[in-house]
């Protein structure tokens, strides 16, 4: 039964009124007694008016009581976020998806972290994302630019240009395009002036890279707030999920960035002087699609050379509180692909390879079984294929390359050449064909239209007349 009880201050004026219900039994067979204030929303009520008013309220809070609500006007949303971050870690979310929610939480909790969770609104979710549309910047790092004298003193050395671009530790086109005005980060600026012998300062223009954040960005913080409000609504400590009400920004679909077929002619052809390790990791890119971390995770034992099966059970992955560790592929599932002989050949190249390098360090060599490690047998960091495709592609004035790309490629490749979304799916490792179909919708609808041939028009019947 709800009951209400005035409260007064020292003074003796009626604060408020504090609502009694029943939470049902606990464990014990002990009654569950939950509270929560009512204010008199107007000035000058009578005490009959107030009284009337404040049960009316305990009955509507009764009532959310029994229909399992226990609506928390007390916590905050930071402290809940962390409260559900927590939970989600427990239930095994992805620790690298953990270590990006805790990134963007300090910027959520500045605009909406004071507010206890029945207070938010959709308002309140729209304003913070107008605000950080318009004053959210990203720092991106300092840039500079070359002065004019850089040019000067290049040109007064009479040296070739690949000689001061190797000791200033980047390629040659990179340094042509220093020369030609193009922008470069402040570490590439630093190592061009050390070679010369002067300072940065001297030779180039430095600024900071300041811009607001992406629509995409926005996206993601939305998605996160929405998460955190869900589980709330889960467990019934607000009304209704506010985030589900608001109207975050949209982000238009890109069409998936993917080589073409001369292009990727190109990059095996610049491969055939890479070290051999780098080589085959490309290759294996090239050739299923796989994931960089599922690339990196490879153990000899996964991949059988005489029947051309690879096994992708496990991905190296990184985040700074743990380093880098093993985790499973992105679905859970494991998969095998088949490899192609130029693969093969390659990794059979490599496998003798990594055997000499092993004899080699044999003082500090770990035997851990990875196909792609340091010097010492342990494995590689997951970012370092990047870095080294980025260097790769500069040096041989090619197209950006990324390793998602090549993913992107063999994905295309599959559909133009037939191969049905589900068995797509599978060599790439999504979780439905519907993933595929979202992801590459483009390539599917032409790979239709050419497998149509000519559609049954107008222009077909007259063809036939």
């Amino acid at each position: 039964m709800a009951s209400i009880e005035p409260r007064y201050n020292r003074a003796g004026q009626l604060m408020h009124y504090r609502l009694i219900v029943s939470g049902g039994l606990n464990w014990e067979g002990k009654q569950i007694k939950r509270t929560t204030t009512w204010k008199p929303p107007r000035p000058n009520m009578s005490k009959k008016q107030m009284e009337r008013e404040a049960m009316a309220a305990a009955f509507k809070f009764e009532e959310a009581i029994q229909a399992g609500y226990d609506i928390d006007k007390v916590k905050r949303f930071c402290d809940y976020a962390d409260y559900v971050l927590d939970l989600k870690e427990r239930n095994g979310l992805a620790p690298t998806t953990i270590e990006r929610y805790r990134a963007m939480l300090p910027r959520i909790n500045d605009a909406i972290g004071h507010l206890k969770l029945t207070q938010i609104r959709p308002q309140h979710l729209n304003d913070f994302y107008k605000t950080l549309s318009e004053n959210g910047v990203r720092n991106l790092g300092a840039i500079a630019v070359a002065k004019k004298v850089l040019k000067k003193k290049v040109e007064a050395l009479g040296q070739p240009k690949h000689v001061i671009a190797k000791e200033s530790g980047i390629a040659h086109t990179t340094l042509n395009a220093v020369l030609n005005g193009k922008a470069v980060k402040l570490e590439t600026a630093q190592g061009i002036a050390d070679a010369l012998g002067y300072s940065v300062s001297e030779m180039f223009t430095v600024s900071d890279r300041k811009k607001p954040p992406s629509n995409k960005t926005i996206l993601e913080h939305h998605r996160l707030i929405s998460m955190i409000l869900a589980q709330a609504d889960k467990e019934m400590l607000v009304p209704y999920n506010p985030a589900a009400k608001a109207s975050p920004p949209k982000v238009p679909k890109h069409e998936a960035d993917y080589f073409q077929p001369e292009e990727i002619a190109d990059i095996v052809k610049a491969l055939e002087k890479a070290p051999v390790k780098w080589k085959a990791m490309s290759y294996i890119l090239i050739d299923t699609g796989c994931r960089r971390g599922e690339l990196m995770g490879l153990q000899w034992n996964c991949v059988d050379l005489d029947k051309g099966i690879m096994m992708i059970r496990q991905a190296l992955l990184y985040t700074k509180e743990k380093g880098t560790y093993v985790g499973p592929p992105k679905t859970g599932q494991p998969r095998a692909i088949c490899l192609s002989p130029e693969t093969i050949a390659v990794l059979k190249e490599y496998r003798t390879d990594q055997l000499r390098q092993k004899i080699r360090h044999a003082d500090i060599w770990q035997d851990t079984g990875f196909l792609f490690t340091k010097d010492d047998g342990t494995p590689m960091h997951p970012d370092s294929i990047t870095d080294w495709l980025n260097k790769f592609s500069e040096e041989n004035d090619l197209p950006h390359i990324h390793p998602h790309a090549f993913r992107h490629t063999a994905a295309s490749m599959m559909i133009a050449n037939g191969v049905d979304l589900v068995n797509a799916a599978a060599e790439l490792g999504h979780a439905t064909a519907s993933t595929t179909l979202n992801l590459y919708a483009h390539q599917v609808a032409r790979a239709r239209a050419e497998a149509s041939g000519i559609r049954a028009g107008a222009f077909a019947v007259l063809r036939q007349a």
